[in-house]
This record gives C-alpha cells, structure tokens and sequence, in this order.
C-alpha cells in the first residue's frame, strides 16, 4: 500500500554537495569560464572571501575542482573543474533550464516560462 521508499545514500550526498549554499553559483561561474578567485568572486553576487575559499576547498577535497598553480611573477592561482567536475554540465544546465522556467526575477510577477513554456524563457 503505502511502501516507504528511502532516499538513496548516494544522491543524498550528491545533492547535499553541490546543493550547499554559494556551490551551484561558483560551479556555474567556473563553467562559464571564471578561473581565477577574483573572477569567481566577481561573478558570483554576496559571496565572501571566506566562504569562497571554503567552498573551493571543499570542491577540491571532492575532486570536482582541481587547484592549479601558475608559476609566474607573481605566482597565480587557478581553479578548473575536473572530469568529475565537468560531468555536473548537464546537472548544472537542467537546474538553469528550470530555474528560468520556475522562479521569478526580483520584481517580476512570474516567471518567463511558466505561462509560455520551457521554450520560451531564454537565457536571463
């Protein structure tokens, strides 16, 4: 009748991992070609020193982001997604998709698609 069905261990994780507050904006910085912190930073709206530098930390402790140094005078930092990483495109370009579909921008009353369909909310 009523059978519980546990949620799975492993997309539990998954979804706690890039689910976790600022992760999905930095994954998506960093997909549209933001290596540097100052970028990242920069793309990413609110976002502290600190909580960037966690969050990185621990995208790279979960090999989703690997930490490159450059050695240059001065000495660079950049971060890219690795293969793991890179595997969260499709992920990440889902949640975008109904995103612009479903949540409304700051002052709008709906949002684009919702009335118009997935086809119709472009790229905001």
């Amino acid at each position: 009748m009523n059978e519980i069905h546990r949620v799975c261990v492993r997309f539990h994780a998954a979804i706690e991992l890039i689910g976790a507050r600022w992760t999905g904006a930095i994954l998506r910085a960093l997909f549209t070609g933001h290596h540097r912190y100052a970028q990242i930073k920069a793309a990413v709206p609110g976002l502290s020193d600190t909580m960037l530098a966690e969050r990185l930390r621990t995208l790279e402790a979960e090999e989703i982001v690997e930490r490159r140094v450059i050695p240059t005078s001065p000495v660079q930092v950049e971060y890219h997604l690795t293969e793991k990483g890179l595997d969260l495109e499709k992920v990440m370009d889902a949640v975008k998709t109904w995103s612009h579909r479903w949540i409304p921008l700051p002052g709008d009353e709906e949002p684009v698609g919702a009335s118009q369909g997935p086809a119709a909310a472009g790229e905001r």
